[in-house]
This record gives C-alpha cells, structure tokens and sequence, in this order.
C-alpha cells in the first residue's frame, strides 16, 4: 500500500444529518431535511441556495461541505475523475467558510477534517503530507469544542492506524525526505484508544466497531476484534455503506477464526 493511499485515510461519513428545527429558513430545512433523508442532489441545491444568499452561513456551509464529500465518494478513489476532485476541492472551500463563520462550531471543523482527507487522494506526496497534519489538527479541534463527537475520534483512531501501516521503509522516506516528523507521534496505543472512544459514544454506528476491530487485529488482540464484530453483526444498518462493512465483517470474523485454529 502506498504512501498516498494510507495519507488520505479512506474516510466513511461521519455526520449526523440532524432534523431541521422549528421556524428555521425554509430553504436551509429543506436542505437539512434532504440530508436526513439521503437525497444528496436536492440537499446540494437547497444549499448551495442558502450559501450564495449568504456566503457567511455557519450551518449551510459546514453542510453542505458534507453533502459535496458524499456525493464525491461515490466514484471510486482509484479512478481519475476531475468532477469528483472538484467536489472535494469545493468541500474544503465551504468547510473553511464554515470554520471562518463560526470557530467555534465543532461541525465546521469536523467538515474541514473530513473535506481533507477525501482531497488527499487527489494529490502528490508532499502535498499529502501536508494535510495529514492538517487533518489530524481538525480532528483535534473537533474535540476541544465537542469532547464527545465519535467522528472526530473515529479520524485520530484512523491517522494513528493508517500511520502505523505503513512499511517501515515509506515512514521513513516520508520522516527524512518530505519532513514528516508529525508521524512520530503515531501509535497504536493511540489508535486504538482513540477507535474505542468513538465506539462508547455512538455504540450504534457500525463503522466504528468494524474500525476498532482492524485496529485491534493489527495487534493480533483476536478475541476483542472477534467481540467487536459480532456485536456489529447485530447493530441495524444506519449508513448508506453498512451493508459492505457487514460483508467486510463476515469476512473478517472467517479470518479470525482461521488465525485462532492454526
């Protein structure tokens, strides 16, 4: 595995589309409400509405840098697709307007975080290196302002992981050539406490638990990666990517079982 494909930490949706609320700007409801229920091309025009009426909107803003990333995961990382790096340039662009609204809205730089870390994939090395530091500060600042927001435990869980996956050989080119020493403080201590927090505040959100359970696999801690899937297992689907991460539990819960009988 590459240096770019670990740097850019194949980041799942982490928000939650909450219900507009009473007496809200119809069209910025609608736009919430769109989000709820999925429909990512109505969300996307009700607010990209709001946000050319007001630029400065914390809510439309953080929003729809979302709903663009969404759009944007669905055409595979590994094809080439100028209308999906756009998305995700667009999505850094309203995050950072969120964040500049509203410094104070843990959502702006959730956003931010995961706007980011979907653009990672469309750029060179150095680049990438760069917003990996960028990323992990977000997700950090996330935390200071939400201390409880899974998400954003859920992407330190991950920078620490992909980091320490990486062959010993990229982490240290990576150190010495592209002045990457942020990846020193990596481990999986970390990322593994980091995944386990994420689980204790959503306990529901599947991703969660599928990530903690690779996590602890990576440090053979077989029996707790085993306890993690087959509590996911039973969880009801919830995002639009459950279905694959079940599959991808099934297939992991095979392997386990294979490591522990050999």
């Amino acid at each position: 595995m590459t240096v770019r494909r670990h740097i850019a930490f194949l980041l799942g949706t982490l928000f939650t589309a909450t219900s507009p609320a009473p007496g809200q700007d119809p069209p910025l409801a609608q736009g919430i409400a769109a989000m709820t229920a999925r429909d990512l091309p109505l969300a996307r025009q009700r607010l990209e509405a709001v946000a050319r009426r007001d630029p400065a909107s914390y809510e439309a803003n953080w929003r729809l840098a979302t709903v663009l990333t969404d759009i944007g995961k669905q055409i595979p990382a590994d094809e080439k697709s100028p209308a999906r790096d756009s998305l995700y340039a667009d999505a850094v662009t309203y995050a950072r307007r969120a964040v500049a609204a509203k410094a104070e809205g843990p959502e702006g730089h959730f956003a931010l975080a995961v706007a980011l870390g979907r653009t990672a994939l469309t750029l060179g090395p150095r680049k990438q290196i760069r917003l990996a530091a960028e990323i992990r500060n977000e997700a950090l600042q996330t935390i200071r302002l939400e201390p409880r927001h899974d998400g954003a435990y859920h992407v330190l869980g991950r920078w620490n992981a992909e980091i320490m996956r990486l062959p010993a050989v990229q982490k240290f080119l990576a150190k010495t050539i592209l002045g990457a020493t942020i990846f020193d403080q990596a481990s999986w201590e970390a990322a593994e406490r980091y995944m386990r927090l994420s689980v204790q505040y959503n306990p529901r959100r599947i991703t969660h638990r599928l990530d903690l359970a690779l996590v602890q696999m990576d440090r053979s801690e077989w029996a707790a990666a085993r306890a993690q899937i087959d509590t996911l297992l039973t969880l009801p689907l919830g995002d639009p990517g459950d279905p694959a991460n079940k599959r991808q539990a099934q297939a992991l819960a095979t392997k386990i079982a294979e490591k522990k009988s050999s």
